[in-house]
C-alpha cells in the first residue's frame, strides 16, 4: 500500500482512499557521544521514513537540549533546569504535548526529551520526575522511543572523535559521567510505558542504524497514527 509525502497537498490524497499518510513520530535518547543528532536528521531525510522527496522540505526536529530561557548560550533547557525553571519546564512539556495532539497526523523526530531530563535531574540535581502524564498522551499518538546505546569501551574513540570539533571540550574530560548517564538514561528506558527499540552505535554505521529503525517501524506499524480514542477526541476538541 503506498504512503504519501507528509508535504502533499490535500487535494492529491482526498479521492485516494486507500493512500495512507506516512507521519513517524520518534524520539532519540542516550547520553552524549552517541550520535543522536546525526541520526535524527537522517531520519528526517530517509524516504522509508517521512516518504520520497524531491527537494529538501522543512520538516521539524525537535530537542529539549534547546536552552531558550535565559541569554547564556549554556543555559538552561529542558534537561538540565534549575528549580526557579521548573514550572516553565514543565509548560514548556505541556504545551509540546498539545502542538503534538494538534498535529496528529504530521511527522516528528525528537532528539532527547523527557528521559534525558529525567536523567540528568537524577544524577545531577537530586531530583525526580514523574512523566507517566506525558508518556500516555506520546503512547496515544504513535510515539516510539529508540535508545542510542553505545559499549563503554568505545566511549574513549567516540570522544577523542568529538574534540576535533567541539566548542567546548572540557565537558569530555570525565568518561565516566557518560558511563553513568548510560546507565541511568537505560533504566528510564526500561521502564517507559513507549514502544521502543535499543540501537547499538557502537561500529554501526547511519545508514545501518536507520535500516534497523525503519524495519521495525514498518513491523510494528510505526509509520502511521493509531485510531483516536473518542474520548480523546472530544477532549481535543473541548481543550
Amino acid at each position: 500500500m503506498p504512503l504519501v509525502n507528509s508535504e502533499q497537498s490535500s487535494a492529491s490524497t482526498e479521492h485516494s482512499p486507500m493512500v495512507i499518510k506516512r507521519c513517524p513520530k520518534i524520539i532519540l535518547e542516550g547520553t552524549r557521544l552517541t550520535g543522536k543528532t546525526d541520526l535524527a536528521l537522517a531520519l528526517n531525510e530517509h524516504p522509508r521514513i517521512v516518504g520520497e522527496r524531491k527537494y529538501r522540505y522543512h520538516s521539524p526536529i525537535i530537542s529539549a537540549e534547546w536552552n531558550g530561557f535565559t541569554r547564556s548560550p549554556y543555559g538552561a533547557s529542558l534537561i538540565n533546569f534549575d528549580p526557579p525553571y521548573e514550572e516553565l519546564v514543565f509548560e514548556a512539556y505541556r504545551t509540546w504535548a498539545k502542538l503534538f495532539e494538534l498535529y496528529r497526523y504530521y511527522s516528528w523526530i525528537v532528539d532527547r526529551f523527557h528521559i534525558s531530563t529525567q536523567a540528568w535531574q537524577s544524577i545531577y540535581a537530586n531530583r525526580k520526575y514523574d512523566f507517566s502524564w506525558l508518556e500516555k498522551r506520546l503512547v496515544s499518538l504513535g510515539f516510539r522511543l529508540i535508545f542510542c546505546w553505545r559499549s563503554p569501551h568505545s566511549f574513549e574513540e567516540a570522544r577523542r572523535r568529538r574534540l576535533k570539533i567541539s566548542s567546548n571540550p572540557s565537558q569530555y574530560e570525565d568518561l565516566q559521567i557518560f558511563l553513568r548517564e548510560q546507565e541511568v538514561v537505560q533504566e528510564l528506558f526500561d521502564k517507559s510505558l513507549l514502544p521502543k527499540m535499543v540501537v547499538d552505535v557502537t561500529d554501526t554505521s547511519v545508514d545501518k542504524m536507520v535500516t534497523q529503525i525503519a524495519d521495525w517501524l514498518e513491523a510494528t506499524g510505526g509509520l502511521t497514527v493509531p485510531d483516536m480514542d473518542p474520548a480523546t477526541e472530544e477532549e481535543l476538541e473541548v481543550s
